[in-house]
């Protein structure tokens, strides 16, 4: 009843997103012994950090910054994951598995796309058709930045590997089309119920889609709805290193153990 009271403040949602993250990494790094219905505890997280991303944003003083930071991490975890297993040697289920993890990939993409919906209601109050069109074309960037890799499929594989690890997109989005859950998230943030049933819907459209798990993404509704207005602790430099530094951790554990139990 406590927790009702007080509410959950977006540290709090951080640190609950991440312990499931964490039980959901572990079960991706270890899925040759994990169960996989330990994949559902994953499902919410990626929701309650696009949720996240939208307080950030539209709270932080300086927005370039905060779409500097997101691209920094996505361009160290597209060059990092891959030189990471390459480097280490493994062996069993692991001998062909590599890391496509990168939720500041699509972060990064939510934020220009909030940055579209900023021109296009910019463009409703000066009515400067400039503010309508960048905003339309900051909407269709992550499609726009996909399509160049339908045609890339001849070039060499450096060219292809460098294009996807540089440029984000929704081709190469952890979640593909639901980054667009974010912008509708964005629009919506002073109604917790119509950001509930986006959520809903989005968990709905997922499900089709990615897979019958992926519908436990609406219990991201829970602590959205427990929401109490407040920052908490910041702790932002934790978080960015926190992701990136588990998730190689895990896999490094998993390919050691993978190599014995199946050398």
């Amino acid at each position: 009843m406590s927790i009702l009271k007080k509410g959950f403040t977006t540290f709090d949602i951080k640190v609950i997103g991440i312990i499931l993250m964490v039980i959901d990494h572990i079960h991706q790094m270890f899925f040759y012994t994990v169960p996989s219905w330990v994949d559902w505890f994953g499902r919410p997280v990626a929701t309650m950090f696009f949720f996240v991303s939208v307080i950030g944003f539209s709270h932080t003083r300086n927005k370039g910054k905060y779409l500097s930071r997101l691209y920094i991490g996505t361009v160290v975890m597209s060059l990092g994951s891959p030189l990471l297993s390459d480097w280490i040697a493994h062996t069993g289920p692991m001998e062909n598995f590599g890391l496509s993890n990168n939720i500041f990939r699509d972060l990064f993409l939510g934020v220009i796309l909030m940055y579209g919906v900023d021109f296009i209601v910019e463009y409703r109050v000066n009515k400067h058709k400039a503010d309508l069109w960048k905003g339309i074309g900051l909407l269709l960037l992550p499609i726009l930045l996909a399509l160049p890799m339908v045609f890339m499929t001849m070039l060499p594989i450096p060219v292809i590997l460098g294009y996807t690890a540089l440029v984000p997109s929704m081709l190469t989005a952890e979640n593909s089309f639901l980054i667009y859950m974010i912008p509708l998230l964005y629009c919506f943030r002073n109604n917790r119920l119509v950001q509930s049933a986006v959520i809903a819907l989005g968990a709905m459209i997922g499900s089709l889609a990615f897979g019958t798990s992926q519908w436990f993404m609406v219990l991201a509704i829970i602590p959205i709805l427990l929401y109490n207005g407040q920052k908490g602790p910041g702790m932002r430099n934790f978080f960015y290193l926190f992701y990136p530094i588990h998730i190689w951790i895990l896999y490094a554990i998993s390919c050691f153990v993978s190599s014995q139990w199946f050398s």
